[in-house]
């Protein structure tokens, strides 16, 4: 039977339905924000029928002495997370499985979070998991999440907490079977300026087929999130944990699909990156982002098509890259995001109708400052960037050097070269500078050749093998054996 979700439910008439199942039963701990999500369940009545436990270890001592020290000494993390989850669902087996294990199916509920403080200069954020049986005596699945609270009063942020939390408990129980239908039930009753949420990571077997990167998409998709991130192994990463402090080098681009120019500009832009004096060779994070205004471009509307979405994806983790996701079309959107994370050198790697695209002031008109008003931010103090050159139809070189802005800006662009906020990327490979992207996807989807010298081998066989962007596979049928 279809899963169907149940958008018009109350938190209150979810947490009283989760109450009188009288299979579901389990435990609460939460740090920080009050126990909001175990008082949604006493409220709604009937709570000792869920209710085995619940607690709170605020204090630092009280929390090591319960769930361990923490070596990364941040409390709230994934780590302190999943100790917690660790130690109350031991527990709780470990008490009351002989007595009731055979009828119920046990959970355990944990966040850890920072709320805003007094002085209202932090930034509240936390992780929440619950670890789940589907059936009595069954293994465990597990969904966290991690959410950063935009309320500005500590209250609402903790009532916003319990509602979310309610949400995760419920999905678990009654919407494990289409994921996406669980994570689309977590904003219920919800909305992007109370909270969002930029990574959800889900755990055991029942969840085998679940896409960590097309879940990763589904969070910008649906506006949860304007960024989501994973790894080249395609597990989902928390954005701030991943990029704290780090030097930071971004590529954006469509890779539909990736070709030899965006390697080389990779390549020769992170050596350039590299030879800045305040950067740290040993703490860099290099990405590659795909907008979710291109994946939208690329369909010609709204729609994105998610096999397309994973086509790209595949190629770029099989070659090492970390893939971002984000809402921001504009450049200084991006660098405002990233500038709240990390103080250290941000590099930003453009082809040169890149640079064009932002000095051109049409793209700044809902800005009441209009263009300098995006250059405050797309400048900022440690944010540089490295232009790929192209070519033109008379084969003139264009790079930076040669870029002539609108005759107003012209003395911006002066203090912008002067001061080394743009820079070409010196180094790169001539045949590359004729190659256009879209040119490449036409030989492909005709199935023509001349496409795969301007492609890395190893993506030209996946794109072969797998018939990826609209490759004309041909299939061979098997000849029928004679009577």
């Amino acid at each position: 039977m279809a899963v169907v979700h149940d958008k018009n439910q109350t938190t209150k008439q979810k947490a009283l339905r989760i109450n009188l199942d009288k299979r579901i039963y389990g435990s609460f701990a939460e740090i920080g924000a009050g126990q909001e999500v175990a008082a949604q369940f006493f409220k709604a009545g009937g709570a000792s029928g869920t209710v085995a436990k619940t607690m709170s270890a605020y204090d630092m001592t009280f929390s090591d002495a319960i769930y361990g020290e923490v070596k990364s000494k941040r409390y709230v993390s994934q780590e302190r997370l999943n100790s917690m989850l660790d130690h109350e669902c031991n527990l709780l087996h470990e008490r009351l499985a002989e007595s009731r294990g055979q009828k119920t199916l046990f959970f355990s509920f944990a966040d850890t979070v920072v709320a805003l403080n007094y002085h209202k200069n932090n930034n509240p954020h936390g992780w929440i998991g619950c670890r789940f049986q589907l059936t009595p005596g069954g293994e465990y699945h597990e969904v966290i999440i991690h959410v950063t609270l935009h309320e500005n009063d500590n209250l609402l942020q903790q009532q916003t907490l319990g509602v979310v939390g309610v949400n995760l408990i419920y999905g678990c129980f009654y919407y494990f079977e289409n994921p996406q239908v669980l994570l689309l039930s977590l904003m219920d009753n919800l909305s992007p300026d109370k909270m969002q949420i930029d990574m959800i990571h889900f755990k055991g077997s029942e969840f085998e087929g679940v896409d960590s990167r097309l879940m990763s998409l589904h969070l910008v998709k649906y506006g949860f999130s304007d960024v989501a991130l994973f790894g080249p192994d395609g597990q989902n990463l928390q954005p701030t944990d991943t990029l704290y402090k780090k030097n930071i080098v971004v590529l954006r681009g469509r890779f539909r699909p990736i070709i030899n120019v965006h390697l080389d500009m990779l390549e020769n832009g992170v050596k350039q990156y590299l030879r800045e004096p305040d950067v740290d060779k040993d703490n860099v994070i290099v990405m590659c982002e795909l907008t979710l205004q291109s994946l939208q471009d690329d369909q010609n509307g709204d729609i994105i098509d998610e096999k397309d979405f994973l086509d790209r994806v595949d190629i770029l983790c099989s070659l090492g890259q970390t893939v971002m996701i984000t809402n921001y079309h504009e450049y200084y959107k991006l660098v405002s995001y990233l500038s709240k994370i990390t103080d250290r050198q941000i590099g930003l790697i453009v082809g040169y109708p890149n640079l064009e695209y932002i000095f051109a002031e049409e793209n700044y008109t809902d800005l009441p400052g209009g263009i300098l008003e995006s250059f405050a931010t797309l400048f900022s103090r440690k944010v540089k960037l490295f232009v790929y050159p192209t070519q033109d139809q008379g084969m003139e070189l264009k790079n930076s050097l040669k870029f002539n802005p609108p005759m107003k800006l012209i003395d911006l662009f002066r203090y912008l070269i002067a001061n080394r906020k743009i820079e070409d990327i010196y180094h790169f490979n001539t045949k590359n500078l004729d190659v256009q992207t879209d040119n490449m996807l036409d030989l492909i989807k005709k199935g023509e050749s001349g496409w795969e010298e301007n492609v890395p081998p190893e993506v030209v066989h996946m794109i072969r093998d797998r018939c990826l962007f609209g490759f004309p596979c041909v299939v061979i049928p098997n000849k029928k054996e004679k009577v």
